[in-house]
């Protein structure tokens, strides 16, 4: 399926792990309690997102059951799509999944003429990867500025117009499609 959307108030994150203890452990983030995590993506979230706007999360978005996944959507904004993560696929059947706009293990949108697959793992191989004008925008790695995640060494294998749109790589907040333009922009310069 094959979704178009307008570039303006269009925002893309991943990885924010709602209410995961050990993930604060696991990938070294800067926060001392679960909670003082989930607030501040909360608000970093609703900084720069309107209720309106678009937000498609690339992935593992909470842990626990229906009443914890309700709590965070209850006060975050936007419209919601969810590409499935590793750590989403065991709630899938919990009384929240109607609450997205779109739930999917993977998407592919359109933006203008921009082609975007939305995954929750980079891929090595996709249709048009080695064009700069066809993106994949993933999570699931933790991409930290010092890039000494588990995957590290596998990410150098990555096209210039793949991106980490996780909450890790980005100051713990979503990245709009102007911005992803841009460090997509920068990587294919840079290459």
């Amino acid at each position: 399926m094959n979704f178009k959307f307008d570039g303006d108030r269009l925002f893309f994150t991943s990885d924010t792990h709602f209410n995961h203890t050990n993930i604060l452990r696991y990938c070294n983030r800067p926060f001392k309690t679960v909670g003082q995590m989930n607030e501040t993506i909360i608000t970093n979230w609703n900084n720069v997102v309107e209720p309106d706007d678009i937000v498609f999360h690339l992935g593992d978005f909470c842990l626990g059951g229906a009443e914890e996944w309700n709590k965070i959507l209850d006060r975050l904004n936007g419209r919601i799509y969810l590409v499935l993560g590793n750590h989403d696929l065991k709630n899938i059947r919990q009384g929240f999944i109607d609450r997205f706009e779109h739930v999917a293990m993977s998407m592919c949108i359109q933006v203008g003429k921009k082609k975007i697959y939305l995954n929750h793992f980079p891929y090595l191989c996709f249709d048009g990867g080695y064009h700069n004008d066809v993106w994949q925008l993933f999570g699931h790695v933790h991409t930290r500025p010092s890039n000494t995640g588990i995957d590290a060494g596998r990410l150098q294998y990555l096209f210039p117009t793949q991106l980490d749109v996780g909450v890790d790589n980005n100051n713990f907040m979503p990245l709009s499609f102007d911005e992803v333009r841009h460090k997509i922009q920068r990587q294919i310069e840079s290459n």
